[in-house]
């Protein structure tokens, strides 16, 4: 009775996946980085099309997302705060998504400061081929980096602004 038809993983084999695992999260600690997306709720949908960009394989956009994927449920300012704040630290840099609705969000300008306040690297992605005409007073306040939303380029900031915090 029992005992389960060879199901186990031969010791070589178990090494062998090890070691890839090791190289796999190596790797991804040298190039991988944890971003935090900065946006306005009405341009939701845009931010969800470049979240999914980063998940595909097949592109050259490449980052864990760590910003809040829900509003969250509370009139309770500093606890929405708090919140942010916890996925604000798990990350490395902050996108803040640019578009006329995000420059009227007060939550934007205060992400953007609380960035920088816990050492993030932060920069401004656009979409289109010139940015929008108002911006966020905190990214001309702070000198923050533009750049368009490519998937080079977008990279290269982040890893830029990843290097600078």
């Amino acid at each position: 009775m029992g005992g389960g038809g060879g199901g186990s993983i031969r010791s070589a084999d178990l090494k062998q996946l090890e070691e890839k695992a090791k190289q796999k999260l190596k790797a991804q600690s040298e190039t991988g980085c944890h971003v935090f997306i900065s946006f306005a709720f009405e341009n939701e949908d845009e931010v969800n099309l470049l979240r999914g960009q980063a998940k595909n394989e097949k592109t050259d956009l490449e980052f864990d997302d760590f910003s809040l994927k829900e509003a969250v449920n509370s009139k309770n300012e500093d606890y929405i705060k708090q919140k942010i704040r916890e996925r604000i630290d798990r990350a490395s840099v902050t996108a803040v998504y640019l578009t006329p609705e995000c420059a009227k969000s007060k939550w934007v300008d205060w992400e953007i400061t609380e960035s920088l306040k816990r050492r993030k690297g932060v920069i401004g992605v656009y979409k289109g081929d010139t940015p929008p005409d108002q911006l966020p007073t905190a990214l001309d306040r702070y000198g923050i980096k533009i750049v368009k939303w490519s998937h080079q380029e977008m990279m290269h900031a982040i890893a830029e602004a990843r290097k600078e915090r």
